[in-house]
C-alpha cells in the first residue's frame, strides 16, 4: 500500500467552509450536508463501526465517503451497484481529490476476470476460432492484433458488440480459471490487476465482483479471488445489495454451462493426445443428455410463457429424474477421467464436474429450507437455481467477522424513517436482536428544493391496477401527460408485460421519438433520448441507476406502485419465512421494500439543483388504501397535483 497520505489533513480541512474542495473548484458551493456525512464516516473509520448513512440526491455522498476512507490509512474497497457510478469514481472524483485536492493515494479500479482476456483460452481457441454469425468473423483480426499489444487485458480497449457471442470462450470465469496451477498464471492480466490492487490504498469495485470474490472465501479457492486483502468495506448504491448477494450464495446450473464444459473439454487436449478421443466422446455424452434434459424442462417446469422464474416444485423434478440422473453419469464419467491427470486443464474438467453433479442433486432435491429453488428461462438459456432466501446470516459469517468497519449508504435506505429493514435484510442483528458491531444511522436530505423542482401528479380516476382495462388506460394517460410535457418522459413499469402493451397502445401516436427498453444497448438508449424531446419506455434496470440531468427528461410516469410480485419465487419464500416466525410479511416485508423502489424511481427525475419536472403515478392505491400514507410520507416534498389542469399550470408557471 502507498500510505502516503499527508497527515494533516481532515474531513473539515478538505470539506469544510473555505476548505481544499471549495479552493480546488471556485464555482463550488459549500454543503453542510456533505460535511455532515463526511465527519460520521470519519467517525466509523476512527471507532471501527458501523455506519447506515441515507444521503439524499445532490448531497455530495462520494466525496463524503472517500475523503474519511483515504484519510483512514487503510486498505478499503468502495462498491458499488452500477458502472456509471464506479467510472465517476475512479476518473472523476479519485483524480479530482489526487490532482485539485492533494491527497497522495493510489487507487486501483477492478471489475469481474470475464471482462478480461485469459490467454490460455485465447491460445485454445486460436488454434480452431469459431464464431455464432459473420458478422462476428469480422472481429477477429482486431481481436488477434490487439491481443498481441494490450497492456491491461481488458475487453473495453476493443469495439466489440455486448452480445459479442465468442467472448465467453476467450475469458475465464471462477468456473473456467485454472488459477495459480494456470501455466501462464504470471503473465495472466487477472493476476497483474491483483498484484497491483495489493499496492493500492482504495480498491473500486462493483457489487457482483465483490460477492463473487466473497463467496470463493472459505471454499479453498479463496486465491482465485480477484480482491486482495482488506480491513473496511464502503458499500454506495447498497440498497442494491441484497439481490446482489443473493445470487452468489447459491448455486445454478444452466444448459449454458454444461455447453461450455463440454466444450472445454474436447478443447483441453489436442487432437494427436492418445486420450482424446475417449475425452471427446465422454464430453458427447454430458452435452447429449444435458441436451435432452434441458429440452424437456421449460415444459416440464412450467417455464413456457412464464415471466421472470418459477418455482422449481419436488413433482415436477421427480418427472424429470431419468434425464436429470443420465446427465449426472455422464458429469460422473468425465471427472473420473480425468481426476487423475497432471494436467491443470484436466483437473479443472474433473472439478467442474463433480461441483455441477453436486449442485445437480442439490436443486432436485430441493430440500433445504434456508434456500428458495426456482427455474428460469432468459432466450436460449434454462437455469435451475437456488439461493438462499435471507443473506443476513451469509454476511454475518462471511463478511462482518472479517472487517471492523462497513459503510453502508444510498439516496435510499430508511423505510418510513427508519432504518430497521434494512439493517435486518443485512444481518446487522442477530436472531435475538443483538447487534454483531456498533452500528450507527444518520441520514441527510437532499439539497435539492423539491417543493419548487418537483410535482407530484396522483390521479384518481384509473382503474385499479388489477381491474381489466388498467393498462389501456394508462396508455391513454400517457399520451395526455406527454402533450403536457412536450414528450422528454420515462415511462416507468414494474412488469414487461405492462411495458410491452402500452408501448404498442402508444408508440404511433406520439409524436416524439419513442424508445424501449432492450432495442439497443442502455447507453445507446440514453444518448438517444438526450438528443431530442422523446419517450423511454422501460422496467427494472432503469428504476435506478440512470442519471439524465436537465431539461431532457421532464416528465416521468409510474405505471404502479413498486411491490414485488409474490408469485417470484425469492419473494415467495422470504414472505413465508416472515410468516413462520409470526410476523407480519406485508409491513415487515413487502411495504418497506415497495417504498424504497419507489424512491428509486423518483430519484431518476432531480438530478441537479437547475432540473424541474413532475412525477406521474397512475396507481390510484396511493390515495385510496390506507398503506399509500407510507409511500407518499417516504417521498421528498413535491408539490401535489390532482388534475392534468394544474399540471399543464405547472409546468407553464414561473420557475424562478
Amino acid at each position: 500500500m502507498a500510505l502516503t497520505l499527508v497527515r494533516s489533513f481532515n474531513v473539515d480541512s478538505l470539506l469544510g467552509p473555505g476548505g481544499a474542495l471549495q479552493a480546488a473548484l471556485p464555482a463550488y458551493e459549500h454543503r453542510p450536508e456533505q460535511l455532515q456525512m463526511g465527519r460520521a464516516v470519519e467517525r466509523a473509520f476512527t471507532e471501527r463501526s458501523y455506519l447506515l448513512a441515507e444521503a439524499g440526491t445532490g448531497t455530495g455522498k462520494t466525496l463524503a465517503y472517500l475523503v474519511p476512507a483515504l484519510l483512514s490509512g487503510r486498505r478499503v474497497v468502495v462498491s458499488t451497484a452500477t458502472k456509471t457510478l464506479q467510472d465517476q469514481i475512479f476518473f472523476k472524483d479519485l483524480p479530482l481529490l489526487k490532482e485539485q485536492m492533494g491527497l497522495e493515494f493510489e487507487a486501483a479500479y477492478l471489475k469481474g476476470r470475464g471482462n478480461y482476456l485469459c490467454l490460455q483460452r485465447f491460445n485454445a481457441f486460436s488454434r480452431d476460432p469459431t464464431f455464432g454469425s459473420r458478422e462476428e468473423v469480422r472481429h477477429w483480426p482486431q481481436i488477434q492484433t490487439w491481443a498481441t499489444r494490450t497492456e491491461t487485458g481488458d475487453r473495453a480497449e476493443l469495439e466489440l458488440p455486448e452480445n459479442f457471442s465468442a467472448w465467453p470462450r476467450l475469458s475465464a470465469t471462477a468456473d473456467t480459471c485454472l488459477g495459480s496451477k494456470c501455466p501462464l498464471y504470471e503473465q495472466c492480466f487477472v493476476t497483474r490487476m491483483r498484484r497491483e490492487a495489493e499496492q493500492a490504498d482504495l480498491l473500486v469495485v462493483n457489487h457482483h465482483l465483490f460477492f463473487a470474490d466473497l463467496s470463493l472465501r472459505g471454499t479453498g479457492r479463496r486465491n482465485e479471488g480477484v480482491l486482495p486483502l482488506y480491513e473496511a468495506v464502503i458499500f454506495d448504491e447498497a440498497h442494491a445489495l441484497e439481490d446482489a448477494a443473493s445470487g452468489y450464495f447459491g448455486c445454478s446450473v444452466s444448459n449454458h454451462r454444461l455447453e461450455e464444459l463440454s466444450r472445454d473439454a474436447v478443447a483441453s487436449l489436442p487432437e494427436t493426445d492418445s486420450r482424446h478421443p475417449t475425452l471427446r466422446a465422454l464430453a458427447a455424452r454430458v452435452r447429449t443428455h444435458a441436451e435432452v434434459f434441458f429440452t424437456q424442462a421449460p415444459r416440464v417446469l412450467g417455464l413456457a410463457g412464464a415471466e421472470g422464474g418459477v418455482a422449481l416444485k419436488a413433482d415436477r423434478m421427480a418427472m424429470l429424474a431419468n434425464p436429470l440422473e443420465q446427465v449426472r453419469q455422464g458429469l460422473a464419467a468425465l471427472s473420473s477421467f480425468t481426476a487423475n491427470e497432471r494436467e491443470p486443464e484436466l483437473l479443472a474438467i474433473s472439478r467442474r464436474g463433480d461441483e455441477m453433479a453436486e449442485e445437480l442433486t442439490f436443486l432436485e432435491k430441493a430440500e433445504s429450507t434456508d434456500h428458495v429453488y426456482w427455474a428460469e428461462a432468459r432466450g436460449r438459456g434454462v437455469f435451475l437455481r437456488a439461493s438462499p432466501i435471507d443473506v443476513a446470516k451469509e454476511l454475518r459469517s462471511r463478511l462482518y467477522g472479517g472487517v471492523d468497519t462497513v459503510v453502508f449508504t444510498s439516496a435510499t435506505l430508511a423505510a418510513e424513517g427508519r432504518f430497521d429493514y434494512f439493517a435486518k435484510r443485512m444481518g446487522l442483528y442477530d436472531d435475538e436482536g443483538v447487534p454483531v458491531a456498533e452500528v450507527r444511522t444518520m441520514a441527510v436530505r437532499s439539497p435539492f428544493d423539491f417543493e419548487r423542482q418537483a410535482a407530484l401528479y396522483l390521479p384518481t380516476h384509473l382503474p385499479d391496477p388489477a381491474a381489466p382495462g388498467f393498462i389501456e388506460a394508462v396508455a391513454e394517460e400517457i399520451l395526455r401527460l406527454c402533450e403536457v410535457s412536450g414528450g422528454r418522459a420515462f415511462v416507468l413499469f414494474t412488469s414487461l408485460r405492462n411495458m410491452d402493451r402500452a408501448f404498442e397502445l402508444t408508440k404511433s401516436r406520439l409524436p416524439y421519438q419513442v424508445l424501449k427498453q432492450g432495442e439497443r444497448p442502455k447507453q445507446q438508449l440514453l444518448e438517444a433520448f438526450r438528443e431530442m424531446p422523446s419517450v423511454l419506455f422501460a422496467a427494472h434496470s432503469f428504476w435506478e441507476g440512470v442519471d439524465v440531468p436537465g431539461e431532457a427528461l421532464s416528465l416521468l410516469i409510474i405505471d404502479r406502485l413498486p411491490f414485488a410480485s409474490p408469485g417470484d419465487p425469492l419473494v415467495a419464500a422470504r414472505i413465508r419465512q416472515i410468516q413462520a416466525r409470526g410476523e407480519e410479511a406485508f409491513e415487515q416485508y413487502q411495504l418497506p421494500q415497495a417504498t424504497l423502489a419507489l424512491r428509486q424511481g423518483f430519484g431518476r427525475l432531480i438530478r441537479t439543483q437547475k432540473d424541474r419536472g413532475a412525477v406521474a403515478l397512475l396507481d390510484r392505491r396511493i390515495v385510496t388504501k390506507p398503506y399509500g400514507r407510507a409511500f407518499l410520507e417516504s417521498l421528498p416534498p413535491a408539490q401535489r397535483v390532482e388534475d392534468l389542469d394544474a399540471l399543464q399550470d405547472w409546468f407553464s408557471s414561473d420557475t424562478n
